[in-house]
């Protein structure tokens, strides 16, 4: 069994007993506050309103920009909470997820404004969700039938899906917690070394939201403005 294998069946019971939080309601939070805005981060909406001030009008650079800025962000985020080393690994974890989950949201919610989506409609927030688990998951769930369909058809579906809201909460949920724990398993090494360690998770984190940007860009197209 190689290192990564046993690094990963290591820490995967610690990860999952230091994250309980991680629930419907968790993900429904982050939901709420990158949308109204959470101490000096303002709301997705605002955030994305700002941008487009900046780029004199243009939605197109603007998002490009949304998406620039989370990644900075993320990467940022992702350094901090992997500067401590390996013994720390375990209080860290849960507060990546945290603000993982809060930047990537809030990109995502930023990007489907512009669009001219309307973010306080429950479908348009299923459709944020379900973009945050990316572009391959969405694809499988869809195939699978566990979710009716792509995220763009969800924010302006007529029909009305009982129960989706829980359904794509906990496939967020379950995605985090995924990624994040993947992400360790190929920085512990690194990690022995705080500062290489640093450099790696502000790379994946970064690269993950830059990845989760592109997909909303091309998923979550232009609405005619009301």
């Amino acid at each position: 069994m190689g290192v990564k294998s046993t690094v990963t069946m290591a820490m995967a019971p610690r990860f999952t007993g230091m994250a309980p939080g991680l629930t419907t309601r968790f993900v429904r939070d982050a939901m709420h506050h990158a949308v109204t805005g959470v101490g000096p981060l303002t709301g997705a909406a605002e955030g994305a309103d700002k941008q487009l001030k900046e780029q004199h009008g243009d939605v197109e650079r603007a998002v490009h920009e949304v998406i620039e800025f989370h990644v900075r962000l993320a990467g940022a985020g992702g350094f901090v909470t992997n500067l401590g080393g390996v013994v720390s690994a375990a209080v860290t974890i849960p507060v990546n997820i945290t603000e993982l989950a809060l930047i990537q949201c809030r990109m995502i919610a930023g990007i489907a404004h512009l669009r001219g989506y309307d973010l306080a409609d429950p479908r348009v927030r299923n459709a944020i969700l379900a973009t945050m688990m990316g572009e391959d998951t969405v694809e499988d769930l869809v195939k699978r039938k566990r979710l009716p369909a792509r995220p763009m058809a969800l924010a302006t579906a007529t029909e009305i899906y009982p129960d989706l809201d829980r359904l794509i909460a906990n496939e967020v949920a379950s995605d985090l917690i995924k990624r994040v724990a993947g992400k360790r398993t190929a920085v512990v090494v690194a990690r022995r070394v705080p500062i290489v360690g640093g450099m790696v998770g502000a790379g994946a984190d970064g690269y993950a939201t830059w990845q989760l940007g592109r997909y909303a860009d091309r998923e979550l197209r232009p609405l005619a403005r009301r």
